[in-house]
Formats: structure tokens, sequence, C-alpha cells
């Protein structure tokens, strides 16, 4: 019983600002990189760079990135999205969301999960995927 007064009643969380290095280090496709520590997929187009937060907009489980089936899948409920993050099968009710991501004054891109960007496709278009800090144009 003593002993629960020297540790401190906080939940402690990982940082919600990840550093994902340079544009450079990314081939087009979506990279795994930082799914374990940030929670992050990071997913390069021809023209742009975008950071997936991987969470299941169902009930919040982290979705893996299939290679093979070129989607991710959700080990929780089934369900599936396309390399963007837009769901197409099962019960997510909407797309992934998208971390805030800039480049900073090096040149590396900086990801910050407490900033995200949302499609909810009731309201018929990709609003805040279109939005500047939703990704980065190379």
């Amino acid at each position: 019983m003593f002993m629960r007064f020297f540790f401190p009643r906080a939940l402690f969380e990982p940082s919600t600002i990840c550093d994902l290095g340079p544009p450079s280090d990314y081939l087009l496709g979506v990279s795994d990189r930082y799914k374990q520590r940030c929670r992050i997929y990071v997913v390069r187009e021809p023209t742009r760079i975008f950071a997936i937060f991987a969470k299941c907009t169902h009930l919040g489980c982290t979705p893996d990135w299939k290679p093979s089936e070129n989607k991710f899948k959700c080990p929780c409920h089934g369900s599936g999205y396309t390399p963007e993050g837009i769901n197409f099968e099962g019960p997510a009710p909407r797309p992934m969301d998208r971390a805030h991501i800039e480049l900073d004054s090096s040149g590396r891109m900086i990801a910050n999960t407490s900033h995200l960007y949302s499609w909810y496709k009731s309201q018929g278009g990709k609003d805040e995927f279109e939005e500047p800090g939703a990704y980065i144009s190379v």
C-alpha cells in the first residue's frame, strides 16, 4: 500500500510529434516504418506524401498494411481501407484520419497526431484531406 505513493497517477502516452525523416527516404507506396513508434503509415504518391493515423474509425484498433492485397485491414472487425486510407469494406463508418505533416527548416517531415484531418463521405468530398498540412507536395 505504501509503495503506490512513489508512483504518479498518470497515464504516459507517446509523443504526438514524430520525425519521419526526409521525403527522399520514401518510395512510392505505403511505408509502415513508423507504425509501432508513432502509429503512422507514410504514403507517397507521385505528387505528394501524407501520414495516415493508424486508427480504425470503427472501434480504434490499429489496421495492418497488407502489401500482397494492397490494402489496410483491421484485425478486430475486418474493416478494409485503400492505400489512401479510404474505407471500402467492413463496419468502419469513414476513412482513417490523416496526421498534420510539414517540412521543418532542415527538410525533414514532421507529423503531428494531435492535429488530424478527417473526411466524412456524407459531406460529399475530401474536404479536410485537401487542406494545407494534410499532405506535402513533392
